[in-house]
């Protein structure tokens, strides 16, 4: 169970709590994230994607603005995996994924608009560490974004810390 709920967070924080309007949907094994934003824009493309999962995630989560796109997926099971033995807990696309049973049995969140076999490009477009939008929602690097069945939540500052 997760220790937050994101309608909670909307109650007891007001603006401070930012709604994503995407439907996205859960295919990680874990069906809840909460972590400090990294981000990626690119656009059916999954070089860079790979490239920051590499990365340290220090409990972090990655927040790709894919262009909404269904055509092809880009995040699959060993891009997950990488992401897990480097610490990250949460990985949303606002775009395709594709594994889905592999990724049912990780633990990491994952969020996304659908799935689709089809594999995305290799290129290395896009951009990583900057301001990405979508559904209303702005993701900076360093927020704060949380995740549950009813949608994405994100702010400026941890929701959950006390005091």
């Amino acid at each position: 169970m997760a220790p937050f709920k994101t309608a909670d967070l909307c109650d007891l924080h007001g603006d401070a709590a930012q709604v994503c309007h995407v439907p996205l949907v859960s295919f990680g094994g874990r069906p809840w994230l909460t972590g400090r934003i990294a981000t990626v824009e690119t656009f059916e493309d999954a070089a860079l994607i790979r490239s920051v999962l590499g990365q340290q995630g220090d409990g972090g989560v990655l927040v790709v603005n894919g262009g909404g796109s269904r055509r092809v997926a880009i995040l699959g099971d060993k891009m997950a995996h990488r992401a897990v033995q480097n610490g990250w807990t949460g990985i949303v696309i606002h775009g395709a994924v594709r594994d889905v049973d592999a990724l049912g049995r990780m633990d990491i969140a994952v969020f996304a608009l659908n799935a689709v076999p089809g594999r995305g490009g290799s290129t290395g477009t896009g951009t990583a560490g900057r301001e990405v939008r979508f559904g209303d929602g702005r993701f900076l690097p360093g927020h704060f974004v949380y995740g549950d069945s009813d949608g994405l939540v994100v702010s400026a500052r941890d929701l959950l810390a006390s005091g």
